[in-house]
């Protein structure tokens, strides 16, 4: 589906010589004015788009700060966001979760350890904003609910403030892991928390299944008005003191991804599909500057599962504790498994064919695992009868192994072989890994073992990409600012839109935190501040090509005359696929499509999300004109060629 990227008049007139530019900074035509009539228009004192944390968070801040009526434009069917993917890992320096658990800790170390963390390349003063109003925000969330929810806690001490492994580690214990009183409904205690909230604010509206597509301006150079499309109507929602952008990131556009980061394409989501960064795409054409830079921050964690069905999981074996190792698609070790410093086991992976690792170990390391109590993953995830032990790959053999993952079986041996002998000898390998009792942290690096067993195992892990650090700037009241770092007037953002803010890499617990904090300043500042009137808006540093966001008709349009009529049974068909036969199975009963199935695909890893939404779509609509996913066009239209050919045999 194409998105609607038409200008208002009075935005075209404010953006006069505007132009657009790819990632790579070629400049083409500015954007021609198109008239647009509403539907029907809505007003308030506050406009938000993004119901997510950032949003929810916004709404209820700028209610607390006197606005009477708030609406939230939200496009898909459901708030929470990225909550929605996430356990929610909070965190915060001189909290109250510190005081309980007395733990020292201050504000100046926090911020330190931030700007470490993202490469020295953050914003210091945004970040020393946001440590310290964190502290109030994770108070509202302990007075709201989250001390009566049940914390993980540190083994050796109990406290509820700890380590969290899966980041790089803080110099502090200063990582909060709350669990949501109802685990059907909330993946996170954050999420429940905003949301019982916020539904008992009447002045908060919230319409779900509306796509916001365009800024306006008003009369006086003031951005206060939205337009967004819900189903075939569009709807013009105007504010009295402002709009808050809070549409997140865009880890769920592979184009975008690629377009910024070398090997972005092949990174797997672990979000929504519906990130795709529009939002900030729609700032750009409103004159918000995006440093390119920025946009080329995706960070990704080396441990993504594809299950093949929606969002990537965050599931590593973690069995490199105790002697695994990992190998790239051509069977060869490209990193020290037990590197303490998380981001260069990150970028390591994300610079691998495709981006993908296997994890490989033996039954061996899999019972010092758990003679170690290092096998928490593996029993909770991969252990026979566990959700994703179908993921687990077993042979007699390393040949045989190889054969079954597709690398070459005299690499993978001589690496074995290689990795072996150090342990053996206890002498440094080539990436620096050690093999004494010296060299166990007891964290990342266990318990030593050769690559031997009478089983061999292997896991496919992506690089995993959960946020995006890209998008526009902000000054300390969250006001977006254009070219010249001028305030927008009437014109706020929070959340994953935002960039120029963490730095190359995310902080553990920032990213469920920081749209909250942000959400918190802004619904303040907006209802506080005074809009100004002497604005002259300016054309944006273009750094975001509106191809990105569109798919090729003429590539992807497939069309069956549903009027035909269809004899009910199954049939199936192949198309050519990306590395191989993609097949279809489609059943017809009564007349209409009843299911269909993708029964063999050969994909890249990120299209999984087409495998399951295009073949819903089409049962739901009884139809082939259905949307391409984002970032997965081709298999999208591969699936609907194999769906139309099925409808041909039903209609002979």
């Amino acid at each position: 589906m194409k998105k609607p990227i038409a200008l208002s008049l009075c935005a075209v007139l404010a953006l006069s010589g505007c132009a657009q530019s790819s990632a790579s900074a070629t400049a083409s035509a500015a954007p021609t004015a198109t008239a647009v009539t509403a539907d029907e228009t809505k007003t308030a004192d506050v406009i938000i788009v993004g119901a997510g944390g950032g949003g929810m968070s916004a709404a209820i801040s700028a209610v607390d700060n006197g606005a009477k009526s708030v609406i939230i434009i939200e496009k898909t069917t459901q708030n929470g966001g990225s909550l929605n993917y996430t356990s929610g890992s909070m965190s915060g320096a001189e909290t109250v979760i510190q005081q309980i658990d007395g733990v020292e800790d201050t504000v100046d170390s926090y911020v330190s350890d931030i700007m470490a963390n993202g490469d020295q390349k953050g914003n210091e003063a945004l970040i020393r904003e946001y440590a310290e109003e964190d502290i109030n925000a994770i108070q509202w969330l302990w007075d709201n609910g989250l001390s009566d929810n049940k914390f993980s806690t540190d083994k050796a001490t109990g406290t509820m403030s700890v380590f969290a492994p899966e980041h790089q580690l803080y110099s502090v214990k200063r990582t909060y892991k709350a669990s949501p009183d109802d685990s059907e409904k909330y993946k996170s205690a954050a999420h429940e928390i905003l949301d019982t909230v916020l539904s008992g604010y009447d002045q908060v509206e919230v319409d779900y299944s509306t796509e916001a597509y365009q800024l306006v301006y008003n009369d006086q150079n003031q951005v206060m008005s939205v337009l967004a499309k819900s189903g075939n109507k569009t709807i013009e929602y105007t504010a009295e003191k402002g709009v808050i952008m809070a549409t997140g990131g865009y880890s769920g556009n592979q184009s975008l991804m690629a377009a910024f980061t070398e090997n972005g394409g092949y990174y797997l989501p672990g979000g929504a599909s519906t990130a795709d960064g529009y939002g900030i795409y729609m700032m750009q054409e409103a004159g918000a500057y995006i440093d390119s830079e920025s946009m080329s921050y995706v960070p990704t964690f080396p441990m993504g599962l594809d299950t093949g069905s929606g969002p990537g999981k965050i599931a590593s074996t973690y069995m490199w504790k105790t002697g695994g190792i990992c190998v790239n698609q051509d069977g060869q070790r490209f990193i020290n498994e037990t590197e303490s410093e998380v981001v260069t086991r990150e970028t390591a992976l994300e610079e691998q064919p495709q981006a993908v690792q296997y994890d490989i170990f033996t039954d061996q390391i899999i019972a010092d695992a758990e003679a170690n109590n290092s096998s928490v993953f593996w029993n909770y995830y991969y252990a026979p009868g566990k959700p994703y032990n179908q993921y687990v790959i077993e042979a007699d053999s390393l040949e045989d192994l190889a054969d079954q993952i597709g690398v070459p079986a005299d690499t993978l041996k001589t690496t074995v072989e290689s990795y072996n002998s150090h342990v053996t000898d206890q002498t440094e390998d080539e990436f620096g890994r050690q093999f004494t009792a010296d060299s166990l942290d007891g964290t990342y690096n266990v318990s030593v073992n050769t690559i031997e067993g009478d089983k061999y195992y292997a896991v496919p892990l992506h690089a995993l990409c959960v946020m995006t650090l890209g998008g526009v700037s902000i000054n300390s009241d969250a006001q977006v600012l254009d070219n010249d770092q001028n305030p927008i007037p009437g014109l706020y953002a929070v959340g994953e839109c935002v960039g120029n803010l963490w730095g190359k890499y995310v902080s553990g617990g920032t990213g469920v935190m920081g749209p909250i904090v942000f959400g918190r300043i802004a619904g303040k500042a907006i209802m506080n501040n005074t809009v100004e009137t002497s604005y002259q808006p300016t054309a944006s540093d273009s750094v975001i090509d509106a191809a990105l966001f569109e798919t090729d008709d003429s590539a992807s349009a497939v069309t069956f005359d549903m009027s035909t009529a269809l004899t009910d049974g199954t049939y199936t068909a192949s198309v050519d696929g990306q590395e191989g036969t993609l097949s279809v199975e489609v059943t017809i009963k009564d007349g209409k499509i009843n299911d269909v199935q993708v029964t063999e695909a050969h994909e890249s890893s990120f299209t999984s999300e087409a495998q399951k939404t295009v073949p819903e779509e089409i049962v739901s609509s009884n139809s082939l004109e259905v949307d391409n996913v984002t970032g997965a066009t081709l298999t999208s239209t591969r699936i609907k060629e194999a769906v139309k050919d099925c409808l041909t045999q039903a209609s002979k």
